[in-house]
Parts: structure tokens; sequence; C-alpha cells
């Protein structure tokens, strides 16, 4: 049986940053700890101060380097920067493929920086289930930016967008990146697209798909819209970072001046509050699923005497029922 910790000692111990505490609270949310309502509880009035940056891209786009990059520059500005990286799970531990990232090891002594590798454990979208309340815990503990890298999973990775305050979408020359942001919506997702790797062959050919990709977007639009800037990076010599920050802070004025931050933050704690709700509801039909409600209602549509609607309803009448 897992050990109480005293949960309202280590939410100060983590404001007094001490990284030990911080990373004890992320551990208790990714297990699901018993104890995780408390701990929600009382991150709670220490949240909201985090300007929340998330980066997306396919596999090989550089996001790491990036992210690494951009915490340099981000500490060169004093600011304290938490990193929440999330990688494929490993099929034997369940655990993050990739560990702590070695590229962002430069970091690794540095007392005002943070960095977590969190595992998807089979959660689609290129985020880890946990990730919303390690999120709250990096803000709660006072750190200015949180930066939350995505594990590249292609072009369905449109989750950080429900997280972040600004997002970068990262594309590369070279990889056909240009004409994959045409698809699934990766247009509507990106505040600020970076081409990374920019002193390949192909790199302005690649910012001018996205230019004109960009202007034929905006021609659906109507009013005032934020036109998405395009940054050419080489992240592995931090070449362009000061323009990707620049871009990013002004997208944050943008957002403040229209009321639109607020509104992005309510979103995310609507989605958050919902997928709760949700997760809590799968966990109470898996218990009724224990006993005999399911079968049974499954075997009178099965035999034409009930239909799945009505199944349905007298299913939730009974969920209703065991809380």
């Amino acid at each position: 049986m897992a050990r109480k910790v005293e949960v309202g000692d280590l939410v100060d111990r983590a404001r007094q940053r001490q990284p030990r505490a911080v990373a004890r609270l992320i551990s208790l949310v990714e297990d699901a700890s018993p104890q995780l309502r408390e701990v929600a509880a009382a991150l709670a009035p220490h949240t909201g101060r985090a300007e929340v940056i998330g980066l997306t891209g396919s596999p090989g786009v550089g996001k790491s380097t990036t992210t690494s990059a951009l915490v340099s520059a981000y500490r060169a500005q004093g600011k304290r920067v938490g990193v929440l990286a999330v990688d494929p799970s490993s099929p034997f531990s369940g655990g993050a493929l990739l560990g702590d990232r070695i590229r962002m090891q430069d970091h690794a002594t540095d007392p005002d920086v943070f960095i977590r590798s969190m595992a998807t454990r089979g959660h689609l979208g290129g985020m880890a289930w946990a990730t919303p309340q390690a999120l709250r815990v990096l803000d709660a503990a006072g750190f200015d930016v949180v930066l939350i890298e995505t594990v590249g999973v292609g072009q369905s990775e449109v989750d950080v967008v429900s997280l972040a305050d600004t997002t970068l979408v990262l594309l590369a020359p070279g990889m056909g990146d240009g004409i994959q942001a045409a698809k699934a919506g990766i247009l509507e997702i990106a505040d600020v697209f970076v081409v990374n790797k920019a002193d390949r062959d192909g790199a302005e050919t690649t910012v001018r798909e996205l230019k004109y990709m960009i202007s034929l977007g905006r021609r659906e639009i109507r009013g005032a819209t934020w036109r998405q800037p395009v940054c050419k990076t080489v992240a592995a010599r931090t070449e362009g970072i000061d323009e990707v920050t620049a871009a990013i802070a002004e997208h944050r004025a943008w957002m403040v001046e229209r009321g639109e931050l607020a509104e992005r933050r309510t979103h995310r704690a609507r989605t958050e509050v919902e997928a709760i709700a949700v997760e809590t509801l799968r966990s109470t039909l898996g218990n009724l699923r224990g006993g005999d409600t399911l079968d049974r209602l499954a075997k009178q549509v099965m035999a034409g005497h009930l239909d799945p609607y009505a199944a349905a309803t007298t299913l939730i009448e009974d969920i209703k029922a065991a809380n």
C-alpha cells in the first residue's frame, strides 16, 4: 500500500522552490494517487500565473532542441522555466521512452529550470493524460514559463492547443511539412510557425508555402484575427530564437488586449473539468460492468426488446443511482 503523504506540506515546499517536492507532486498526479483530489485542491489557489507555451510538430523537426534553446532564452530574461516533455511510452515499463531528454541536459544543474518527461501511456493526441494537472503543479510552484513539448506523433497531434496560451508549430525543410501543414487543422492550431533547420536547402520554399497557405486561410475569416508569423531558426545554434520569443510576446499582448487569453484559459479549465467528469463516469461504468446491468441491457438490445438509446438511458440512471 502506498504511503500517504502530507499534501499541504508538499505544496508548501514546492512553492519554496524545492525540486524534489515538485517532482513528488507530479508523480502523485501521474500515478493517479488516491490523494489526487487533495493535491488539486491545495494547488488551485496558487495557479493561473504561468505563461504556457506548447510546441508541436512531426518527428525530426527539432522540438527538443528548440525547447532547450527557448529555456536558455527565457532564463536569460531571468524567468523560471518548467518543461513538460511528453514522450512515447515504453512497451515494457510504461514509462517515458526517451527519459529526461539528453538534449536538455545543459539545464540539469540550473535550480530555476525543472524538466519532466511524461509518458503518453496510450493516450492519443500527443499528450499524456496527466499533463493538465502536471501543468498546475509547475504553475503553483512559481514557474514563470511552462513549455509543453508534445510527443510528435504526426498530423493528429492537436491536443496541446487546449492547454497552451501560445502554440508553436515546428516544421523543417525537405520533410514535406509545408504541404502537411495544410492538413488536419494544423494551420488552425498554430499561433506561431517555426521553420527550424533553416540552414538547409528548401527553407525559403517552406516559408513561402506557409505564408501562402496562411493568406488563403485569412481570406475565409472576417474581422480582426491574429496573423501567424513565420520564424526561421537554426535551434542547434540558437539562431532565430529571439525572434520566436518576440513573436510569443507579441501574441500574448494581442490576446490580453482582446480578452482572448482569459477566454483560452476558461476553455482550458472547461476541457479539464469535462475530462475528469468523463473519466469518473467511465470508472463508474467499469464498476457496473462487474455486475450484470450492462450485460442484461445488451441482451435486451440484441433480442430487439429494447433500443440502444433506451438502454443507454437506463444505464445512465443506474450510474446516477450508484453515486
